[in-house]
């Protein structure tokens, strides 16, 4: 089943009880296009992307990856989608290596891509070290190895350097880089870092409540009135609000 879009979004709801966390959700993504997701706490962010991931359902709508709904096509799916969540928690007495050898088994890969995908995060030096023993960058690094391990088309990140010390940031920003020159990989991106979502995607799409207030370039976003400095001006602008709330 072929399709234009790598992802499509038609019309999502989704509610838990009384909180209606995702409100008719309209979203179309290309095939290596990078766009972040932007918006507070509760804007219904983490909920949109756990559908789009197929840990959610939606109450109504539609979701297709690479033309594919998730009914009927989970297995194909799951082989081309790479995750890292917000929290991600390792075997405390495995090695970087050996992790990343348990997440390629899972995938059918031996050791060469183990190999690629620790050159391809920087950990080549820490392969021996215990994952309890790896600072919090190079955690989020091995999270990033585990989401690449599988070649995937569709990569979905929520908020991957947050609580990270602007170094480590700016080193998984290199990785990212490097990865949509080197490929057509599409990914989502979940973040509250104004400076994260403008280095490193080129479409950028705006939530609160449940509902998408704006989506577009950042030339875009910004240009529709000379008032606004920067995104959080611009969310402010939308909802009295800042992203970072």
């Amino acid at each position: 089943m072929s399709s234009s879009f790598a992802i499509e979004v038609r019309n999502v709801f989704k509610s838990f009880k009384t909180v209606r966390a995702v409100r008719g959700v309209d979203l179309t993504i290309l095939p290596g296009q990078f766009v972040a997701l932007l918006g507070p706490n509760g804007a219904g962010k983490t909920t949109l992307v756990e559908m789009i991931e197929g840990i959610q359902k939606p109450d109504r709508g539609e979701i297709r990856i690479l033309g594919m709904p998730w009914k009927g096509h989970q297995k194909e799916l799951r082989q081309i989608i790479g995750l890292s969540l917000q929290e991600t928690r390792y075997i405390e007495k495995l090695t970087a290596w050996e992790t990343l050898r348990l997440f390629g088994s899972f995938f059918g890969l031996g050791i060469e891509r183990v190999e690629e995908v620790l050159q391809l995060v920087g950990l080549e030096e820490k392969r021996k070290a215990f994952t309890i023993n790896l600072s919090g960058g190079q955690r989020q690094r091995l999270a990033l190895g585990i989401a690449l391990i599988n070649h995937p088309r569709i990569l979905l990140l929520d908020e991957p350097t947050t609580g990270l010390d602007p170094n480590a940031r700016r080193e998984i920003w290199e990785i990212l880089r490097d990865l949509r020159k080197s490929s057509d990989i599409s990914m989502i991106l979940t973040t509250h870092y104004m400076e994260e979502a403008q280095q490193l995607c080129e479409q950028i799409v705006i939530i609160d409540e449940g509902r998408i207030l704006r989506e577009g370039t950042l030339d875009q976003l910004l240009g529709e009135d000379p008032s606004l400095k920067n995104l959080d001006d611009l969310f402010t602008s939308l909802t009295g609000r800042w992203l970072h709330d």
